[in-house]
């Protein structure tokens, strides 16, 4: 029968509560031991109108069943660097033999000198304490140190069911209530002197009992006071520690260290007259400042300490959070994972690389500091290719969860979606047109198929959206980076050309692209829609829908892997206070994309370089990627990637979508920001300094020529044709034409002489012609033959006469 912090069964009077007690206690004996099965003589009560009886004593429970205590959570780095703690109840759960003997004696002086002597109560000390508080109506304690246990589970089970009715009950000390839960505890705790041993009750007291303001247990205790250990723990410290538990927060050594001082020289004392230390160290002991002992290390529980220990790492431990808040795997409830990771003592070891970290934080603040006048805001993600690993995560803002923050200190993680961060993402302009790109690919298209550039009003009819004709709409879309006529899909790219991507969008589906996105995790961020594919309308081909650095670097990573894809993740191992393994959040990699493709997607982009992100100049290192900006220059972009490294960079205005035209950002003037302006030069920045640490930088694995050119077909031949005809049949046949120059010939001048190539040729290759110049002219006296010896002469075409040699072309 589980235990109540109020008694079950009869009610009883104060005075036939004190009566049923003191035979209680009479019955008990010295040892404090009951006949078998706990059982006790009936009892008449002073009061004459109700009987006590052996029933009344039985109703109350036997068993004490003790939950696993609640326990700080820790947050590593990938290299085990403490990044944060959690708690409700600062508290870490040691045994015995972790907590010095000057400790254990403390306690056992201060709280039950006759602890080892006892089976649980001491009937002297609360036959004592009963009388005096009847006579003096004073409110003498008596509790053994195993009854204190009791009453501590009591209370602790109470608090984490949501019941503090029940926890106040237990902590009730006078009146009816008092007395009853005084014959609970005392029924409990000889039960359980039964079931463990001394010292098995003293380790569960020293890690249960509050020592101070928001302190439990003895291990917290000497960390928070000391920043030790509590098996380091001298005599005098351990004092300081035991008399704080008479009053947590009157004796707590940190708030009250007057208080705490005289109340550590009376444990002294204490120790002292039971031979626990000897009069020189009582002496030295109580000449002590208080102060001049202590090594204070308040513990803080939540992120708000994490950037002091890894640079800017409080919104990626916020998110790390979040995971485990929404994630199944912590518990079947959001309250059964939040008391998991505030109570649950669970050690997380996340992926965070503190090098890359600092690097991140470093770069975002460099480029677009936090107290920037604009306050335009910035964030970064770095996504591993091939494991999903999130190494960094990291925006111009200071991370503050507190309900005081105000201007750049905030929670709102700009690198994460709503339910991981609070914000609803930001439209990612041209850094969405490599979806359109990807379904190009899929559907068998080449890089350089050609298609139209050129400026043009479009009607929304152009389009399909899951194989149905969108509606009719006029839609005037110009080219923010130029670029007109007829282009390879290369050079498209290259250069972000609108309509080209438009064109190249009109020849598929509209929600295959945008489920080929959702598919690598690029879908909605915004409240609402959050996690749903994108939707399928024209414009979100240019980037208008919302979504969140985060998912844009995981995307890319799967390029950068040779198409296999993993969700994010931010965990790699969680531990429970038992040093047992949870289940934790899957990366789920898989081969989402066909590794040709892939690798098309990245020669692709591979040339960013020399095209919108020119003004970042080259990189030392094999690197692909994608500048974004949208309309009205909003919202600017560059995410990219190397085999080793994926990384989503984001500038913008957070909370609303103010064009950053005529800005000047730490120094650098902008009429118009683009991708390349901020958002590129941060991930330069920070990719540069990531990459140069001794590790090789290996390349992309090229694209197939079938990918690049596409399947080779016939070449028509068109040797001997006029130049005007024979451009019209090879464009008809899906090539291009280019006329190079031209050479003597008897065909008719402006026909093909030649052409190349021929046979056979990938659509839309470049067929380059040779055109006639006419028949050759004679060019001198001798002819072709030769001078005055003639083209038979004594020398031949290699005489002096020779006519090769001599007046010939």
């Amino acid at each position: 029968m589980a235990p109540s912090p109020s008694p079950r069964g009869r009610q009883v009077t104060v005075v036939q509560a004190l009566a049923l007690l003191l035979a209680f206690v009479l019955t008990a004996g010295v040892g404090g031991l009951l006949t078998a099965g706990l059982v006790m003589p009936t009892v008449a009560a002073a009061n004459t109108a109700t009987d006590l009886s052996v029933q009344a004593f039985e109703d109350l429970p036997s068993e004490l069943e003790a939950q696993p205590l609640s326990e700080k959570s820790v947050m590593l780095a990938a290299d085990g660097t403490v990044l944060a703690e959690f708690f409700s109840e600062n508290r870490v759960v040691v045994a015995l033999d972790q907590v010095s003997v000057p400790m254990q004696n403390a306690v056992i002086a201060t709280e039950d000198r006759r602890f080892y002597q006892h089976g649980g109560i001491d009937p002297a000390g609360m036959a004592r304490a009963l009388v005096q508080n009847q006579l003096n109506d004073s409110q003498q304690g008596a509790s053994t140190l195993t009854q204190q246990y009791v009453k501590n589970v009591l209370i602790e089970k109470a608090v984490r069911s949501g019941d503090l009715a029940a926890a106040e009950a237990a902590r009730e000390a006078d009146g009816t209530e008092g007395y009853a839960r005084k014959l609970r505890e005392a029924k409990l705790a000889i039960a359980l002197e039964k079931e463990q041993t001394k010292d098995q009750i003293l380790e569960n007291y020293l890690n249960i009992a509050q020592f101070g303001v928001a302190t439990y247990g003895v291990e917290s205790a000497a960390l928070r006071y000391f920043s030790k250990h509590a098996v380091d723990l001298n005599y005098l410290e351990a004092a300081t520690i035991a008399g704080v538990t008479q009053s947590p927060t009157r004796f707590d050594p940190v708030r009250n260290p007057e208080d705490s001082q005289n109340r550590r020289n009376t444990v002294l004392m204490l120790m002292r007259d039971q031979g626990y230390i000897t009069q020189e160290e009582y002496d030295a002991g109580v000449a002590t400042p208080l102060p001049d002992s202590l090594a204070v290390s308040e513990a803080q529980s939540g992120c708000m300490a994490a950037g002091a220990v890894v640079q800017g790492s409080g919104y990626f431990c916020d998110y790390v959070t979040k995971v485990i808040q929404n994630d199944p795997a912590f518990g079947e409830t959001a309250e059964e994972r939040e008391d998991t990771l505030y109570r649950g003592g669970l050690v997380i070891t996340t992926t965070l690389d503190p090098r890359l970290q600092t690097l991140a934080d470093t770069e975002v603040k460099n480029t677009v500091p936090v107290d920037d006048p604009t306050g335009v805001g910035s964030a970064i993600s770095v996504v591993e290719p091939g494991s999903g690993q999130i190494k960094a995560m990291a925006q111009n803002r200071n991370f503050n969860n507190s309900g005081d923050a105000a201007g750049r200190d905030n929670s709102v993680n700009y690198n994460a979606s709503y339910s991981y961060g609070g914000s609803n993402g930001f439209m990612p302009g041209s850094t969405f047109k490599p979806f359109t790109l990807l379904e190009w690919l899929k559907k068998g298209h080449n890089l350089n198929e050609r298609v139209n550039g050129t400026r043009r009003v479009l009607n929304t009819n152009q389009f399909t959206a899951c194989g149905e004709r969108y509606g009719s709409s006029t839609w005037d879309v110009g080219n923010a980076e130029g670029g007109a006529g007829m282009m390879t899909v290369m050079d498209a790219t290259r250069q972000s050309v609108n309509l080209a991507y438009l064109s190249m969008a009109m020849q598929l589906d509209l929600c295959d692209i945008m489920n080929g996105a959702a598919e690598l995790g690029v879908t909605s961020s915004t409240s609402g829609t959050e996690g749903q594919a994108i939707s399928a309308v024209p414009s979100n081909v240019l980037g208008s829908g919302s979504t969140s650095p985060l998912a844009l670097a995981g995307a890319y990573a799967a390029f950068a892997s040779g198409g296999v894809y993993c969700k994010p993740i931010a965990i790699t191992n969680v531990k429970d206070a038992d040093g047992n393994d949870l289940p934790i959040p899957d990366a789920g990699c898989h081969q989402a994309i066909d590794p040709n493709v892939a690798a098309g997607m990245s020669e692709a982009m591979s040339n960013v370089w020399r095209g919108t992100g020119s003004s970042l100049g080259a990189r030392s290192y094999p690197a692909s990627g994608k500048t974004g900006t949208t309309t009205h220059n909003e919202h600017t972009w560059f995410v990219g990637y190397t085999p080793r490294l994926a990384s989503a960079v984001w500038v913008g205005y957070p909370d609303r979508n103010t064009p950053m035209q005529g800005i000047t950002i730490n120094g650098r003037y902008a009429r118009n920001a683009f991708g390349a302006t901020y958002a590129g030069r941060t991930w330069v920045n920070f990719m540069d300094q990531a990459l140069a640490d001794g590790q090789e930088n290996p390349g992309f694995t090229a694209p197939s020529t079938d990918l690049r050119f596409g399947q080779s077909i016939g070449v028509p031949s068109v040797v001997g044709q006029p130049a005007a005809a024979a451009q019209a049949t090879l464009e008809g046949a899906g090539f291009a034409v280019s006329v190079g120059e031209t050479t003597p010939s008897d065909i008719s001048a402006g026909s093909v002489v030649s052409q190349s190539p021929s046979g056979s040729a990938p659509p839309g290759s470049t067929i380059t012609l040779t055109l006639s110049a006419g028949p050759a002219q004679p060019s001198g006296p001798g002819g072709d033959n030769g001078g005055q010896g003639g083209g038979n002469g004594p020398g031949n075409n290699n005489g002096q006469g020779g006519g090769d040699n001599r007046g010939g072309n």
